[in-house]
């Protein structure tokens, strides 16, 4: 299937300033809004603490909820909406963890139940991460991220070589910049499955990577003698159909996951959307130029 003419020829590789200069811009916009405006909502995952995910029978306000739990002295519980409605689901996140979980969920449930009525309220879920197992998987997430790109640039510079190996791990290390920056600019949680989504993302992204990288392999080996501007111009239109066709199939699973899937899995798939449009984005943009300025630097 074509979604392009097999002649296509649109110059990518001399519009690559414009790219990076979107590209750093999209960064920047995450680095400033993690260190100066929201910073990272992290989760119980990584933050610790307490949290319970509760459900009504009607639509609440936040207010009425932390006057009700003021009264067992968690008034000071941070309530998020939760779900596609927002209104009737929430999540009461305690900063710190409460030593004895039991009997939690029914003294929540009862304040409630007082103050909005019996049978009102439904505890879904409660969960209890310690401080020094939060510190523990955050330092984990960032270490499994390292690890794979390490592990990647070794592939890469076997399989082709240091140059190309560079131009996939500068996109991928991109496309998790710009997925983190993402979170922070839209304060949604990132917790570990968001870290398992960015790994996925990696994946994804470099298996686009490749298919581009194996294309200006061998029209280079086709043609010694042509510009190698050139080569990778031809190979990212040789190569867009089906990088179209992939990315548009994957973008519409991921998509009715996002709108369909439920509150539970709605950040993972969102941390998907963004990492599949802006890894195929790089792939054409950011992996196959930086091979380019690679040859130039080194002259």
């Amino acid at each position: 299937m074509e979604f392009v003419r097999p002649d296509i020829n649109i110059n990518f590789v001399g519009r690559r300033r414009y790219a990076y200069i979107f590209s750093a811009l999209l960064i920047l916009f995450g680095i400033f809004s993690i260190f100066f405006h929201h910073g990272l909502n992290l989760g119980i995952d990584f933050a610790g603490g307490t949290l319970v995910q509760v459900k009504f029978t009607h639509p609440v306000n936040v207010k009425d909820i932390k006057e009700s739990l003021a009264n067992i002295g968690l008034g000071n519980a941070i309530i998020q909406g939760f779900g596609a409605k927002q209104n009737n689901e929430f999540l009461l996140r305690m900063e710190k963890s409460v030593s004895a979980l039991e009997g939690l969920s029914g003294k929540i449930k009862k304040a409630l139940e007082d103050h909005f009525g019996k049978g009102t309220a439904k505890i879904m879920r409660v969960e209890m991460v310690g401080p020094k197992v939060g510190k523990d998987l955050k330092r984990k997430g960032a270490l499994a991220i390292l690890y794979s790109l390490i592990g990647l640039l070794i592939y890469i510079t076997i399989r082709f070589e240091f140059r190309f190996a560079t131009g996939a791990i500068v996109a991928l290390a991109h496309d998790v910049l710009i997925t983190i920056g993402a979170f922070s600019i839209t304060n949604k949680e990132f917790n570990l499955p968001i870290v398992a989504a960015l790994l996925t993302i990696v994946g994804y992204s470099l298996n686009d990577t490749i298919v581009v990288y194996d294309r200006i392999r061998e029209n280079m080996k086709k043609t010694r003698s042509k510009d190698l501007e050139e080569v990778i111009n031809k190979s990212i239109n040789q190569t867009l159909s089906r990088t179209i066709l992939t990315s548009l199939t994957t973008l519409l699973v991921v998509l009715i996951i996002f709108i369909f899937g439920g509150g539970v899995i709605h950040d993972f798939a969102f941390a998907l959307l963004v990492g599949v449009i802006i890894g195929t984005y790089s792939s054409i943009f950011v992996a196959s130029p930086i091979v380019l300025i690679w040859k130039k630097r080194i002259k």
